[in-house]
């Protein structure tokens, strides 16, 4: 079976890009779900699956957090995964979709959970935003708050890899990728056409496809009034290349495969040669 993938909300699944593409678990909020039936859920995923890697967004309830940890710890096990990450949502859920996409290859459960940080770096995520008021997760200047007020403005805004915002109309353009990518939109209460008029021609995108806004977006973003994006690597041999061009050390911590300088699992640093080890 492969590396179970799981989320916290049913927004961050995107529809499978081809019928190899497992789904992922579901793992409800405190509201939804008492924790003995979360424990069970999880203990059926990790005995059927071996492994689970979790991902969710940085924006997700405390509560909901608190949750995801104390169910593995009431499992006392080693073997799940929980992935907190900075992207915006939209970008969540295509970073889960590629590693649901990977997750049926021949990589090690440690090796998909370690491949997050790595190819979130390929993810160009932002939005079209009606204001930047309440935007407090990239750097906003005074000068444009004071020109979010002005009726009709637009800020197209890119929080990863690098944060970068813009006034629509100046003839600025955000930072796009230099590889091919494809691009995933999702609409809030925004009709404007910039992102796929303006933006999509600007970065030669390969193809636009539209999906349902995450919940957890207009909190991510400051407002309701935008329309998010982001670019990505779609084909899977290019992902499968890109992880597997990687060196795979051990976690000295877990024991666990991973690639990078982090553990997916314990989230423990890879101490680097030479070091860690006592002397004769």
């Amino acid at each position: 079976m492969p590396t179970a993938i799981a989320v916290t909300s049913a927004d961050l699944v995107l529809p499978p890009t081809d019928h190899q593409t497992p789904t992922a678990a579901l793992l409800p909020s405190p509201d939804a779900q008492p924790l003995d039936a979360a424990v069970a859920d999880m203990q059926v995923m990790v005995e059927q699956h071996g492994y689970v890697v979790a991902l969710y967004p940085a924006s997700l309830p405390a509560r909901h957090e608190r949750r995801l940890h104390t169910v593995r710890a009431v499992l006392e096990t080693d073997r799940v995964a929980l992935l907190r990450l900075d992207l915006p949502p939209l970008g969540v859920a295509v970073l889960v979709r590629q590693l649901r996409q990977l997750s049926v290859c021949d990589f090690s459960a440690g090796v998909i959970a370690s491949a997050a940080r790595l190819l979130s770096h390929y993810i160009y995520a932002g939005a079209l935003l009606n204001t930047v008021a309440r935007l407090d997760r990239v750097p906003v200047s005074l000068r444009s708050h004071a020109k979010s007020w002005v009726p009709g403005s637009q800020f197209g805004v890119l929080a990863n890899p690098a944060p970068q915002l813009i006034r629509v109309g100046t003839g600025e353009q955000l930072a796009g990728p230099e590889f091919g990518t494809h691009l995933m939109l999702a609409r809030g209460q925004s009709a404007s056409e910039w992102v796929t008029e303006s933006l999509a021609p600007a970065w030669r995108v390969g193809g636009i496809a539209e999906s349902a806004l995450p919940g957890e977006s207009p909190k991510w973003w400051g407002t309701a009034k935008l329309v998010e994006f982001a670019a990505f690597l779609p084909d899977l041999s290019v992902l499968y290349q890109l992880v597997a061009s990687v060196r795979r050390e051990i976690c000295s911590w877990c024991g666990t495969d991973l690639i990078g300088d982090r553990c997916g699992f314990c989230s423990a640093p890879l101490v680097p040669p030479g070091l860690g080890q006592g002397t004769a």
